[in-house]
């Protein structure tokens, strides 16, 4: 599919999600390994994508990213910072790049982003790579979207705190220590291995890698590869997809439901009562065809 086409599908997605079905049907079904990256602002998330989408297409496979921006508190618009740090690869047809913004959406994704992800996935890229919004140690719902998660951490943005707290540390599928370059980064890298030893995981989960000296990107893809394959044989991919289309369920009725909320007026005197409120107006607009009449 061209570029051009993919990106208007997109935003149509994105400004009216009703619209994805309608979409999504038109294409084959096609599997892609989908990978989440995530992590604190300012760990080199950007950068890293943009060394393994390079080793990716050094091997002659597809690859589509989805970054996600801050969003604009005045237009809810991302600033596009993630595609600057990509640019290189804009003109190569076998990649494609698209920053979405946040819209205040909490868990360093967006709400477009579930449908955006299978859209790219059955316009036939190899790989779908996530990147998040930076997050803190509980925003976890990178985990509910990809097929492996990668946690980068670098040394002096507190991450070594971090290891001690739960959330975003227990999620991870592998944990790369970035900017190893930097001589802090041995210590974050034994603090790592000190927290996977505690947490039952295997140090094969951990790796470092530097963008500005361009070492250790190789094996993160190698390792990414690995788990990837391990968690197909084993029937962790499927059942990480059946939990992914529960969890977008799960998001789409959380929506009916506040906008079927929004619309009631009435003074209730309990919750309970505004709740009864808010359902009857649902039931309403499901009998009219209107908000919800499709599902």
């Amino acid at each position: 599919m061209e570029h051009k086409t993919l990106a208007k599908l997109i935003t149509q997605i994105e400004n009216n999600p009703e619209v994805a079905p309608q979409i999504l049907q038109q294409f084959p079904e096609h599997q892609s390994k989908v990978i989440g990256f995530t992590g604190s602002p300012g760990v080199g998330k950007s950068s890293l994508i943009d060394r393994v989408i390079r080793y990716i297409r050094t091997r002659d496979l597809s690859v589509a990213v989805v970054a996600i921006d801050p969003s604009s508190p005045f237009t809810r618009g991302a600033f596009l910072g993630d595609r600057i740090r990509m640019r290189e690869h804009f003109v190569d047809d076998n990649v494609f790049i698209r920053s979405m913004a946040s819209r205040g959406a909490l868990g360093g994704l967006c709400d477009a982003i579930f449908d955006v992800v299978k859209l790219l996935e059955v316009s036939g890229f190899d790989y779908v790579l996530v990147e998040t919004v930076g997050i803190g140690q509980s925003e976890i719902e990178i985990s509910h979207l990809v097929d492996v998660t990668v946690l980068v951490l670098s040394p002096g943005f507190g991450d070594e705190v971090q290891m001690l707290k739960a959330g975003v540390m227990e999620i991870a599928d592998l944990y790369v220590v970035n900017k190893s370059d930097l001589p802090e980064s041995d210590t974050v890298y034994s603090q790592l291995l000190a927290f996977l030893a505690l947490a039952g995981k295997s140090e094969q989960q951990l790796c470092k890698a530097s963008t500005h000296a361009n070492n250790g990107v190789r094996e993160v893809v190698e390792k990414i590869e690995r788990l990837w394959e391990s968690f197909y044989a084993d029937g962790t991919i499927e059942r990480r997809r059946k939990r992914r289309t529960r969890y977008h369920a799960e998001h789409i009725v959380r929506k009916i439901v506040e906008q079927a909320m929004n619309t009631v007026q009435e003074n209730a005197t309990n919750p309970y009562e505004f709740v009864k409120l808010a359902l009857s107006r649902l039931c309403e607009n499901h009998l009219r065809g209107g908000q919800g009449g499709g599902i």
